[in-house]
């Protein structure tokens, strides 16, 4: 199979709408502005790129503020059920990431639950473990985030150790995001802004038809939902390894707890950190900073969490890797199948009939 090649333009343009695309009703036109093309050629250069660089292109919105629960877990499997082990958690409609990682916990997924789940978070993460039979199950949700925002340099211009320029989505300074009261429009304009865009030159009509509303009302409402916090961005989401990201290291680091905020700033302030976590620890588990780096090369990963080493101080730390990928996928939010798998299992713990 030949090798997909990209130009510097392609580039340009994936920098720029991983960022943010435009909540415009011709979007590509803007795109093609910024890009120095024309709108059809902006559109056309999408066409292709989608599938193979481009996974998705659409609404982040912001789990907490939307009144869900969620977190990391660690999983302890004996290494003949993994395969069963992840399925079983794939099967969930609030898991968004499963991998395979080089540790003694050796599987990794993130959940999420709605504000009306019967059977709640820490029960199902419990229920979970069970169906799957894993050995041990660690739950490690947020206490802090010091950054959320993946923007990778697929240009390959920038030094990989270089820090961010922009400031990144982070509770540093704003009040920790609640759950919002949510109209029904609010949960109308969620289920249509989550769904990936069609790619066509006024790619927001359809979800604007669906509701029975203008396309300008849907973008005003859109731009609503960012200014309430509800959603962090509308963008695009990339393959990582076909973008030419093929290693991702997650960074996890033991730091005294009087410097977690001052060290978690440090780390997240380096642009090839996408996530920079504060997390409970375990008594088989010390480590409570968590930073998600993304390299070309498993070298550029060290090169990255080298450097974060060097500035804080901070030694006492493992690089997990990411062996397989079992699922990566967005949280669908206020969709009829999280009813239906919980509908499942409420015998299970008790609360069927």
């Amino acid at each position: 199979m030949a090798k997909f090649e990209m130009d510097d333009i392609d580039r340009e343009l994936l920098n720029l709408i991983q960022s943010s695309f435009p909540l415009d009703p011709e979007p590509f036109r803007v795109v093609g502005e910024r890009c120095g093309v024309g709108q059809e050629e902006a559109l056309e250069r999408v066409q292709r790129l989608k599938g193979k660089v481009i996974r998705q292109i659409s609404a982040i919105f912001d789990t907490r503020s939307l009144g869900y629960r969620s977190s990391l877990v660690a999983a302890r499997v004996n290494p003949t059920r993994l395969e069963e082990a992840a399925r079983v958690f794939n099967e969930h409609p609030g898991v968004s990431h499963n991998y395979r990682r080089n540790h003694e916990f050796n599987l990794w997924f993130t959940i999420a639950v709605p504000p009306d789940s019967r059977i709640g978070l820490e029960r199902t993460v419990q229920l979970l473990g069970e169906l799957a039979g894993v050995d041990s199950i660690r739950m490690l949700p947020t206490l802090r985030l010091y950054k959320i925002g993946v923007q990778l340099d697929v240009t390959g211009k920038q030094n990989v150790t270089r820090k961010a320029t922009e400031a990144a989505y982070s509770d540093r300074d704003r009040e920790i995001p609640k759950g919002q009261p949510l109209t029904e429009a609010d949960k109308g304009l969620i289920r249509e802004l989550q769904k990936d865009i069609p790619l066509v030159v006024r790619p927001f009509d359809p979800a604007a038809q669906a509701l029975g509303i203008e396309t300008e009302a849907l973008l005003a409402g859109a731009q609503a939902l960012l200014d309430r916090k509800l959603m962090r961005r509308f963008s695009a989401v990339l393959h990582h390894r076909e973008a030419g990201f093929r290693a991702n290291a997650m960074g996890v680091w033991a730091v005294p707890e009087d410097r977690a905020d001052e060290v978690g700033a440090k780390m997240a302030s380096y642009a090839a950190v996408s996530h920079c976590y504060l997390r409970p620890t375990y008594e088989d588990w010390p480590y409570n900073i968590f930073t998600m780096v993304h390299g070309r090369t498993v070298k550029e990963c060290e090169a990255v969490l080298g450097a974060i080493a060097e500035e804080t101080g901070i030694r006492e730390m493992r690089a997990l890797y990411s062996t397989k990928e079992y699922k990566k996928t967005r949280v669908k939010y206020f969709t009829p199948e999280m009813e239906a798998w919980e509908e499942k299992y409420l015998p299970r713990v008790g609360l069927g009939a």
